[in-house]
């Protein structure tokens, strides 16, 4: 359970964060100039956080740790898939409802892994 509230202590507030600042509402001009060579390397960097997140961390039991093997696996795929196909994310990209319920959700995700991470655990 340490480990797990150590991986949520970077990961919660980094997603919170991550997602709060791509809101279109906040930003809504921060996807206008991607080029290909970014959306590769910022694929790249998720494949590299998420391997590294299901290297220590591969717990299979119910529970909110299980939250954070899940994203790890979310960010090798979403890795291979920037990294492998840049131009199809640029032109696929559309803030629409469902990719603005998809960023509440992560957003959500984020700050519930930053409270299981710093709020004090019961003793047991």
């Amino acid at each position: 359970m340490e480990k797990s509230r150590s991986i949520a202590g970077i990961v919660g507030p980094t997603l919170a964060v991550m997602v709060a600042a791509e809101l279109k509402a906040w930003n809504p001009t921060l996807y206008d100039g991607q080029i290909a060579p970014l959306v590769y390397l910022s694929g790249m960097l998720f494949f590299v956080g998420g391997l590294s997140i299901v290297r220590v961390h591969h717990i299979w039991i119910a529970g909110w740790p299980v939250l954070i093997t899940l994203l790890g696996w979310a960010g090798i795929i979403l890795g291979l898939i920037r990294a492998f196909f840049p131009q199809a994310y640029l032109s696929g990209f559309e803030n629409d409802l469902p990719a603005l319920l998809v960023e509440l959700v992560l957003l959500v995700l984020g700050v519930f892994l930053t409270f299981k991470a710093y709020w004090p655990a019961r003793s047991q």
